[in-house]
């Protein structure tokens, strides 16, 4: 049974219509967005605790990160209210159809911060003061879309920072290898979300909105293979960092095929393909905190 049949069938036909239209602004039918910025939180966390994170921690990052992408969702709806319903990809949109109001989005943008603040119970003092820094991205970055020529580059510090939180919360400090991940982050983010761009390129080029797609023109593909390097090359420091063991290296060829395959399929610019791609990310984070987690528990055993 699906969640729209199961709404309507257990509340009153109005209560079920605005939850699924709740629901559909903050994007939980869609949960790629909630993978690709946990992934790398979960890297931190297995590397900060060296293989063994705190239940209590590990839930509220969980959680935390679900309410945050939800919120960040609604924020990037309020922003694009009004060209979402210009764009092939984003014209059923809640704002776009006409089937939310602005004061309906800002209650649930308020309720659902107002949640993540208390996944934020548990932890310590220093992981409270660096969410502040992660909020402020979390909710301009939409507004960068009007005038910053590589938005994609904003969003992927913003989706990084869980990593440094996630090291705050396991010792209480942001070592440098925080950082490295954080970097690392922010160029895969740059790569996959640069793919996501080409999508709407069309579209963006003719209402004005600036995205990496566009900024890099002819050199978008080359630009998303040189940020796929970077990060891969990261995380291999990263490898030699933590004294990996075997595990973790096999990943390493697998990631490489899946980003030259990316390479062979994103070359036709086909708007398909490329969504496709971006969601094929989500494997490459998993692969990465698939092959941290098994050097841990490979150690022990």
């Amino acid at each position: 049974m699906n969640i729209r049949k199961y709404l309507h069938q257990c509340l009153p036909e109005h209560a079920a219509d605005r939850l699924e239209v709740y629901g559909q602004l903050m994007r939980v039918d869609k949960p790629i967005g909630t993978l690709l910025l946990l992934w790398p939180t979960l890297w931190a966390l297995w590397v900060a605790s060296e293989g063994f994170p705190d239940w209590t921690i590990l839930l509220a990052f969980c959680f935390g990160t679900f309410l945050m992408r939800s919120a960040g969702c609604v924020v990037n709806d309020l922003a694009d209210r009004k060209i979402d319903g210009s764009v092939e990809r984003t014209n059923r949109r809640p704002f776009a159809t006409g089937s939310v109001t602005v004061a309906e989005a800002l209650l649930l943008l308020l309720i659902l911060c107002l949640l993540a603040a208390l996944c934020l119970i548990p932890l310590n003092q220093k992981t409270w003061l660096m969410s502040l820094p992660a909020l402020f991205l979390a909710v301009t970055y939409p507004f960068t879309k009007r005038f910053f020529p590589l938005p994609q580059l904003y969003l992927g510090l913003a989706f990084s920072f869980g990593i440094p939180m996630a090291f705050a919360a396991v010792t209480g400090s942001v070592p440098p290898v925080a950082w490295l991940i954080f970097v690392a982050n922010a160029l895969w983010t740059l790569a996959y979300d640069t793919i996501y761009a080409m999508v709407d390129k069309e579209d963006d080029l003719k209402i004005g909105i600036r995205t990496s797609a566009v900024t890099f023109g002819e050199y978008d593909i080359a630009a998303i293979m040189l940020s796929h390097f970077w990060f891969t090359v990261l995380m291999l420091v990263l490898g030699g960092i933590i004294d990996a063991t075997w595990p973790f290296w096999l990943v390493v060829p697998v990631v490489v095929y899946w980003q030259i395959r990316q390479y062979r399929e994103i070359k036709s610019r086909n708007r398909a393909v490329c969504f496709i791609n971006f969601l094929n990310n989500n494997r490459i984070g998993l692969a990465w905190f698939a092959g941290i987690a098994a050097h841990y528990l490979y150690i022990v055993l």
